[in-house]
């Protein structure tokens, strides 16, 4: 299973990931800093990987397309990285299990 891991998340997120054994790109190593949601989605389609963002924007593209990446929408405030890791660890099971099952948006609260 593949994430990429968009702008306003934290590179470690990506290191975070792998560690737990998937594979995970943060969008700024592979696309310009200033690169648009479509080319982040264009992206994700190309290498068939979920996105996970705190952007509302991506579950408003996934809404209007028939087809697509799943959008993994992680709906946590300003946090530290920490902090981020902290919160997802006990949520990433059930992200894993609907992002396998093709669900378009995972709404994590």
């Amino acid at each position: 299973m593949r994430f990429l891991i968009d702008a306003q998340l934290p590179r470690d997120l990506a290191k975070w990931m792998k560690a737990r054994g998937f594979r995970a790109d943060h969008v700024f190593d592979l696309l310009s800093p200033n690169a648009e949601d479509d080319a982040i989605w264009a992206l994700a389609v190309q290498l068939n990987a979920a996105i996970m963002t705190k952007d509302e924007d991506f579950i408003h593209i996934r809404t209007l397309a028939s087809v697509g990446p799943s959008i993994v929408w992680l709906r946590i405030g300003n946090a530290t990285t920490l902090v981020l890791f902290n919160w997802l660890a006990p949520r990433l099971d059930n992200v894993v299990k609907e992002v396998g099952a093709g669900t378009p948006v995972i709404e994590v609260l």
